[in-house]
Order: C-alpha cells, then sequence, then structure tokens
C-alpha cells in the first residue's frame, strides 16, 4: 500500500488521543489500552504483510506496548498535570520514530540506518523499567495493593523486556534462553529488597532501572562474544556511580 508511510504518524497521533482520553477519563484506562494494543497490532501486521514476512508481528509488537504500559502506569501517579502531558507526547514521539524505523527495516531497508532498532530498544526498555517499576513502588505506597502481586506482574513485564532486547540484536539462541528464564527471577529479588528500602517510588525505580541497564548490557556483550575486562569495568562504574549518585541526591522518607 502507498499508504504504509502514513502509518507512524496515524499510530502515535491516535496513541496520543486515547493517552488524553484516559488522562479525562481515568476508568477508561483499560479501554484505552487494549484499543491500543490492537492499533500497533494491525499496524505492525500491515508492514509485516507488505514486506512479504510472514511472522515476526508479536516480537515487533513488544517494545511499544511495553512503552505503552510504563507511561500508564507511571502516568497514574503523577501529581502534575503538566508532567504527565509531557510524559503522553514522549509516548507520541516514541511511537512515531519506533514505527518509522519499523517502516524502513521491512519496506525500505535501503534507508534504514544500521541499529537503530537495537538502540531504540536499549533506550526504550530501560525508559520502559523504569516507568514500570516507578509505578509499581508507587501503587504499593499509595494503594496498599500485594506487594507480591505488583512483583509478580513486573516478573512478566521484564521476561517480556529481556525477550525483546534479545531479539532486537539478534542473541535469541539456546543459551540466550537460559537469561530469559534466570535473570527475571534474579531482578525480582533485587526488586522485593528494594522495595524495603525508605526511598520515593522514583528512587526505587531509577535503582532497578540501573541494575536492570548494567546486568542486560554485560549478558548482551556475553552472547555477541565480546565480553572482555573493559566492558566489565565500565559498567561496573557506570552503575556504582549511578546508585551513589542517586541514592545520595534521593530525599529519603
Amino acid at each position: 500500500m502507498r499508504y504504509n508511510k502514513l502509518i507512524p504518524i496515524l499510530s502515535s497521533l491516535i496513541t496520543l488521543f486515547f493517552l488524553e482520553i484516559f488522562f479525562f477519563n481515568p476508568k477508561l484506562v483499560y479501554v484505552s489500552l487494549v484499543i491500543l494494543i490492537i492499533i500497533y497490532f494491525f499496524a505492525i501486521r500491515q508492514f509485516v504483510l507488505a514486506s512479504g514476512r510472514k511472522d515476526g508481528i508479536l516480537s515487533y509488537l513488544i517494545l511499544p506496548v511495553l512503552f505503552l504500559f510504563g507511561i500508564a502506569i507511571f502516568g497514574i501517579l503523577i501529581p502534575s498535570k503538566f508532567f504527565v502531558q509531557m510524559l503522553f507526547f514522549a509516548d507520541f514521539i516514541f511511537v512515531n520514530i519506533y514505527f518509522r524505523t519499523i517502516y524502513y527495516l521491512l519496506l525500505k531497508p535501503g534507508k534504514y540506518q544500521k541499529n537503530t532498532l537495537e538502540n531504540m530498544s536499549s533506550y526504550g526498555n530501560f525508559l520502559a523499567v523504569y516507568f514500570t517499576a516507578s509505578g509499581v513502588y508507587g501503587l504499593q505506597s499509595f494503594l496498599g495493593i500485594n506487594v507480591w502481586a505488583l512483583l509478580a506482574f513486573l516478573l512478566v513485564f521484564i521476561t517480556a523486556v529481556i525477550y525483546q532486547v534479545f531479539w532486537a540484536n539478534n542473541i535469541l539462541t539456546k543459551s540466550s534462553f537460559f537469561f530469559i528464564i534466570i535473570l527475571p527471577l534474579a531482578f525480582l529479588e533485587i526488586a522485593w529488597a528494594i522495595s524495603f528500602l525508605s526511598l520515593s517510588y522514583y528512587i526505587s525505580g531509577m535503582l532497578l532501572a540501573v541494575c536492570y541497564y548494567v546486568a542486560i548490557g554485560l549478558i548482551r556483550y556475553y552472547l555477541i562474544g565480546r565480553l572482555d575486562k573493559q566492558i566489565i569495568k565500565i559498567y561496573l562504574i557506570f552503575g556504582f556511580i549511578s546508585i551513589f549518585s542517586v541514592l545520595l541526591s534521593s530525599r529519603w522518607i
């Protein structure tokens, strides 16, 4: 179809529209999310079918859905209406860039810039983990939701994140599935330990997101066979500096 190039901007505009519906009527949050997921599915399906491929729709769908869930959960807890609108606009931009990336990757490979999908996966999932983890800790604090129910949701969420990262980086092998099982369980224990700290949910979410970023970076380099002492040192230094900076600048409750 000659209108395939309009799908990215239309998808992002529809995303913003339904997020605004959720903003003015929070009871419709589930309806808005379900409709957007369906729209994302058919948009990606159109790209896949137009490219002549027969599979991969769900793998392409994971990242925008994870980012959407992160924005929605985090947005529920933000008191500032202006900041919530900024979050929604950020999702508008993300969806537009992501679907444009998929459009070029599948339909205009000559114009696709190498590693764009990998980079979007790296940064997008980091933000999604931060938004979602912060939202989970916030829901635990303000609504008193059972911590294990929230951690179970977080376990499923992070499993999907890790799978998507491995898929985007073309490292879905038999050995990688071991990490898809083990890493989420490790993050579950870290998330549970963080829940006992007297920190705001913003800081708790950032701590888990930093741990995720360091771990997934090291595992990714290991699976592509490029892990060495220098890379380990860089990630560990980044992790320690980030964690200490967050803790030192945080406001303890």
